[in-house]
C-alpha cells in the first residue's frame, strides 16, 4: 500500500513520536510510506528511517502549525491509498482531504485520529464527521467521541499507542542518580512530558514539597517547553530547588526510567499517556490524576493509582504506598505494558485496518 501520514511538525511530543514510529514500521513492512509535515525540521526528524519519504510544505519554518501551503498540489501529484491524519492541525484538514480524494481516487481512505483530551475545535469536530474512519488511541477517547461528539461507534477503532523506548538495561541508572545527588535511599519521582500548562508540572512540585519530612525524595521533571522556566521559579519559591531536577529534553529517557522509583503525572488533559505506559514497561509504579485514558495505562490499584484532580493529599499517600519497592508488582507492570502496548501488535492492527478499509472502497 501507499501510505501518507500527515503531521504538522516533528516536535518532541507523544503524537509526533507515534507518527515517527508508525512511519518507520510501515516502511519496514514494505509499504511505500511518506511522512508529510507542514513545518520543516523538528527535534524528531533525525529519528526517521531513510526508507521513509519525507516532505515539508513550508520551504522554511514559519512557526505556523496550521499553515499547509501546497497541500492540494502535493495530493494531486502523489495519489495514495491511505491518508492518516495525526495531531490536531492535521486532523482539521481531514474533511478537506476526504472531499479532495472522493472523485479522483475513490479507493483512497482518509483516516482521522483522536489522540487528545483537550476540547476539540470546531473544524476538528467537523472533520471527524467527514473522514472515512477514525482511530482512537484509548477506549476512553472512543467513548468521548461517541458521547460528547455524536460520532457513530461503528466508525471508530481503538488502537492503543505503541511503546517507543526499548529497555536497554540499567547501566546508566546508578550514574544518573549520582549526578543528581540521589542515594540508594532516595525515592526518585519521575515525570517525562513537555512543559505545557495542561501537563501541570507545577502541581507535582507542590505535591512533592508537601511530602513527609522524613521521606528522602527527589522529583525529576524531564522535558522542555514554555512552562519550564515558571516551574523552575516555583521550585525556588517553594524552597525545594535542591530536590527538583530539570534535566531538559532527553531524546531517549529510558535511563531515567531505570534510575527512578515512581512515575508521577498530574496532567489535566490526556487521551493515553505515553509516559505512563513507558514507565510501566520499565517496572515503575504510577501515581497520576485520572485524566481521560489514564486508567488504561496501568493496572488500577495494583501497578498504578489514579486520583481525582486536586487530591494532593491522596497523591502523597499513594507515593508513600509505592515508596517501598515490590519486585512482583514491577514484574506485573512490565508484563502488562509490554503486552498491551507491544509495537509489533499495534502496527499490525493499523495495517490490517488499512487493508480492510482500502479493499472495502476499491
Amino acid at each position: 500500500m501507499k501510505i501518507l501520514i500527515v503531521q504538522d511538525t516533528l516536535r518532541s511530543g507523544g503524537t509526533e513520536r507515534q507518527s515517527v514510529l508508525l512511519a518507520n514500521a510501515f516502511a519496514a513492512a514494505g509499504h511505500q510510506t511518506t511522512l508529510l509535515t507542514f513545518r520543516p525540521g523538528g527535534s524528531l526528524a533525525p529519528t526517521l528511517s531513510p526508507t521513509v519519504t519525507t516532505h515539508s510544505l513550508q520551504s522554511f519554518d514559519l512557526h505556523c502549525d496550521w499553515f499547509a501551503p501546497g497541500l492540494s498540489r502535493y495530493i494531486e501529484r502523489h495519489p495514495t491509498d491511505i491518508i492518516l491524519c495525526m495531531g490536531r492541525m492535521a486532523n482539521c484538514y481531514g474533511q478537506w482531504l476526504a472531499r479532495k480524494v472522493q472523485d479522483r481516487w475513490p479507493a483512497t481512505v482518509v483516516i482521522g485520529t483522536m489522540r487528545t483530551g483537550k476540547k476539540l475545535p470546531w473544524l476538528f469536530r467537523y472533520s471527524l464527521r467527514h473522514v472515512h474512519h477514525i482511530i482512537a488511541n484509548s477506549r476512553a477517547a472512543c467513548d468521548t467521541l461517541v458521547t460528547d461528539y455524536g460520532i457513530n461507534a461503528s466508525k471508530i477503532d481503538v488502537i492503543h499507542n505503541s511503546l517507543v523506548f526499548a529497555d536497554e538495561g540499567d547501566s546508566k541508572a546508578t550514574r544518573l542518580r549520582d549526578v543528581h545527588g540521589a542515594t540508594s535511599k532516595t525515592t526518585v519521582l519521575l515525570d517525562v512530558a513537555m512543559f505545557r500548562p495542561e501537563k501541570n508540572q507545577r502541581e507535582l512540585i507542590e505535591i512533592a514539597a508537601g511530602l513527609p519530612a522524613d521521606l528522602d525524595w527527589q522529583l525529576w521533571l524531564v522535558g522542555d517547553g514554555p512552562e519550564l522556566e515558571p516551574c523552575r521559579k516555583f521550585a525556588r519559591q517553594s524552597g525545594v530547588a535542591d530536590r527538583v531536577k530539570f534535566p531538559g529534553l532527553i531524546r531517549d529517557p529510558a535511563p531515567y526510567y531505570h534510575a527512578a522509583n515512581i512515575a508521577v503525572h498530574a496532567s489535566r488533559s490526556e487521551s493515553l499517556s505515553n509516559f505512563l505506559i513507558e514507565a510501566q514497561a520499565h517496572g515503575l509504579p504510577a501515581v497520576a490524576y485520572g485524566a481521560q485514558g489514564i486508567k488504561e495505562c496501568f493496572i488500577p490499584n495494583d501497578t498504578g493509582m489514579a486520583l481525582p484532580f486536586g487530591d494532593e493529599s491522596g497523591f502523597r499517600n499513594a507515593i508513600g504506598h509505592f515508596a517501598t519497592h515490590d519486585t512482583a508488582r514491577s514484574a506485573r507492570a512490565q508484563e502488562f505494558a509490554r503486552t498491551t502496548f507491544d509495537p509489533s501488535r499495534q502496527v499490525q492492527a493499523y495495517l490490517d485496518l488499512f487493508s480492510q478499509l482500502h479493499h472495502s472502497k476499491s
